[in-house]
């Protein structure tokens, strides 16, 4: 398996679970493309787009860090052409931006809930759009989404109402992008994670410091995600994958090594389906 040569259109990659997937392509020394809107230093949150164009660029790949808001055609269109110009074509594009915000329908403002949907729902649909003509002259194309199972279960729905239709209409666009994009070999898949990943948004939105020693570390959706991008677009495409049932058929067993805290008891993150067996235990390590 290797992405070398490769171009990776990242949203959302200046840090995180984006951060981490530009990483693992970086050290197959493949081309990663830094859509993210953090150009200056953000008060609470690490890393900007010039700072993971540094990662990318020690890890051994090429970077070109682009300020993209993901809720602006203009600069979605201009950054796609500035990929194809530098790097001479476009492989894979993951769409990782989101926004977050818990809340039920009293406490979430009318200005949150657009801009969950305009980042999530939009922005993906947008940026796929966009994308699809350079993905067709690819040898291997693909189009991720870090979106859920489509589980229409009540429960992931009604503490915060807002931000679960916004994430699974990011999953919707997998569904209907799979099936019009198909014949074409675009692959079109989602990659959600088992447990909480230890990222900015966990710790602010869900729980500071203790969620995160109950996380799980990025690098396990980086993995995931590295082994998707070396299937073939025309036989994995449709998937709303598991990070760690995914890893396991893929003949992962060590699960330990993406842990933060191995004292800690795994949490379970949002809209896992409750039929969806973990592969390896969530409790902690004795």
């Amino acid at each position: 398996m290797s992405l070398s040569g490769k171009t990776l259109f990242i949203t959302g990659a200046s840090r995180g679970i984006g951060l981490a997937i530009s990483l693992r392509a970086a050290r197959d020394a493949a081309n990663v493309v830094i859509a993210a809107k953090t150009a200056d230093p953000h008060p609470k949150l690490e890393g900007t787009i010039y700072t993971a164009a540094e990662e990318i660029e020690a890890a051994g790949g090429k970077a070109l860090p682009l300020v993209v808001d993901v809720r602006d055609e203009g600069q979605v269109k201009g950054a796609l052409e500035k990929t194809v110009d530098t790097f001479g074509g476009l492989d894979i594009v993951v769409n990782n931006a989101s926004a977050i915000q818990l809340t039920n329908s009293q406490q979430t403002e009318m200005k949150r809930f657009d801009l969950m949907h305009q980042v999530n729902t939009r922005g993906t649909f947008m940026v796929s759009k966009h994308a699809v003509p350079y993905l067709t002259e690819a040898e291997n194309p693909h189009i991720l989404m870090l979106s859920p199972p489509l589980d229409m279960s009540e429960k992931w729905f009604k503490g915060h109402t807002a931000y679960s239709i916004a994430k699974y209409g990011m999953s919707l666009c997998v569904l209907g992008l799979a099936g019009e994009l198909r014949s074409k070999g675009i692959a079109v898949n989602a990659l959600w994670p088992r447990t909480t990943i230890a990222t900015a948004a966990i710790k602010f939105a869900l729980g500071g410091e203790a969620m995160m020693r109950s996380s799980r570390t990025p690098e396990i959706l980086a993995d995931s995600a590295y082994r998707i991008f070396n299937k073939p677009s025309r036989e994995l495409t449709g998937q709303f994958l598991i990070d760690d049932t995914f890893l396991s058929e893929e003949g992962v067993t060590d699960f330990d090594q993406y842990r933060v805290d191995p004292t800690q008891r795994l949490t379970p993150d949002f809209f896992v389906p409750d039929w969806s067996e973990a592969p390896a235990s969530l409790d902690p390590i004795k």
